[in-house]
């Protein structure tokens, strides 16, 4: 704004800031000030004109966010959303599924230029498309409150996608977690997404599932992770990826050092590209969580995701595996070196039934048939087992007794489920949190490695 201050009252005691409109439409402007409780002031903006201004120099308004909202919805021509109303000063605000349209959410973002409570907005389903958010950047130009972001599908098409990069590419925003899940979002959209990620560092978690961006758009993400240095989870899941845009995208995360979450499941990377994540699993020391189910991956696939883990020294959680019995004899090996890899499996391919059903049968199960066929209790079956006789052991020395012990006997993988269950994240397993493990009488459940 050249030489444009916020408007100060004549008095103490005015309360009311008339607002002027200007000459232009374009940038994202508001003459309500914050709330003086409010320590974070941001800097003056020169030649500051906008699309989102109310155009009223007859009136004059409040600071009050539900009077402003009530004039943007007047200005605009829709009907105020009640919700909205009676949340707009809490922190979060779910206006899913609202029917909002373009002018709907135009109001909405009127209404959040000035408000300094919400920072967490949910606006999935509305139909906002390309004008909606191009209101939303505009607001997002002076609000710093706002944190997190939900615009999945809203058919934003190539059109919202430029809109969205050009503002994350030009501007700074206090955005850290941004959902684009299902925007009909092609091949043509990653090179500005792209872009526009490859520079900016302050958003951290990124939904991008349920997308058409295939292997050229595979292409383009892995080159942007390969020199992104912002985001720490990236859900890549429903998008048409086969080898090629898998291969590219392993490559681009063989150099990535803060991605720590990554979902590509049902995509199509196949024996190929499991063989590219299998170096970068050998390669990449960030990873903590890889989802890569229903891929196409066979047991070459598996096996060198198998071994590359026997290198990794990040991962924790590896999910929706199709093993074969070779990989589960070559994972036996990596738990061995990192006790604290979850696989995640869907089925073991070449073990007979019965012995997969005994694999994956809930461990908690058979303890508590023993304690039945026994009369005692679950935690009394526990404690016996500890030769103090108290109700914690250490992680690792619970386990070793586990294996060994003759009442129940139980594989390593099952071992594995109990302690999760048992397990105070401090080294140590509380046998008292037994009480809330019951488990229905009646056929063994099956359960796979994951809670």
């Amino acid at each position: 704004m050249d030489n444009d201050k916020p408007l100060q009252p004549e008095t103490e005691d005015e309360t009311e800031t008339e607002l002027v409109p200007q000459s232009s439409a374009k940038t994202l402007y508001c003459e309500a000030e914050p709330p003086p409780t409010v320590e974070k002031v941001k800097p003056a903006q020169e030649n500051s004109e906008t699309d989102l201004e109310i155009e009223d120099n007859e009136k004059f308004f409040t600071t009050g966010q539900k009077e402003l909202y009530l004039e943007a919805c007047k200005l605009v021509g829709v009907v105020p959303v009640s919700y909205f109303i009676r949340n707009m000063e809490e922190s979060y605000v779910n206006l899913n599924h609202h029917g909002l349209g373009p002018r709907g959410t135009k109001a909405i973002a009127i209404a959040l230029v000035s408000n300094t409570a919400v920072t967490k907005l949910e606006l999935e389903d509305n139909c906002i498309m390309e004008e909606g958010v191009l209101s939303l950047v505009e607001m997002l130009q002076e609000n710093y409150y706002l944190q997190e972001m939900n615009i999945s599908n809203n058919h934003l098409g190539l059109e919202g996608a430029r809109i969205i990069s050009d503002f994350f590419e030009r501007n700074s925003s206090s955005i850290w977690n941004l959902e684009l899940s299902g925007n009909d979002f092609k091949e043509e959209s990653a090179a500005p997404l792209c872009q526009a990620l490859s520079t900016n560092y302050r958003i951290k978690k990124l939904d991008l599932s349920h997308n058409q961006f295939s292997d050229i758009g595979g292409e383009q993400l892995g080159q942007m992770l390969a020199i992104n240095v912002g985001l720490t989870s990236l859900d890549l899941s429903w998008n048409n990826f086969h080898t090629r845009g898998a291969v590219a995208l392993c490559n681009g995360l063989r150099g990535n050092v803060t991605l720590t979450k990554l979902d590509l499941s049902m995509n199509g990377l196949g024996n190929e590209g499991a063989v590219a994540l299998g170096e970068v699993l050998r390669l990449n020391s960030c990873l903590v969580y890889l989802d890569v189910g229903s891929n196409d991956i066979g047991n070459e696939g598996a096996s060198k995701i198998s071994k590359g883990l026997e290198s990794n020294e990040s991962l924790r959680v590896l999910k929706n595996v199709l093993v074969s019995e070779q990989f589960m004899k070559t994972l036996d090996g990596v738990y061995a070196v990192h006790p604290q890899l979850d696989v995640m499996f869907k089925a073991v391919q070449g073990l007979s039934a019965k012995n997969t059903i005994f694999l994956l049968t809930n461990p908690m199960k058979l303890i508590q048939n023993y304690a039945d066929q026994h009369k005692i209790t679950v935690m009394d079956f526990f404690k016996s087992l500890n030769p103090t006789g108290t109700m914690k052991m250490s992680v690792d020395e619970f386990q070793k007794v586990m294996i060994e012990q003759t009442k129940v006997p139980l594989n390593q993988y099952q071992v594995r489920e109990v302690i999760k269950k048992l397990d105070e994240k401090t080294g140590m397993v509380n046998f008292r949190h037994a009480l809330s493990l019951t488990v229905p009488h009646g056929n063994a459940a099956i359960t796979l490695l994951s809670k």
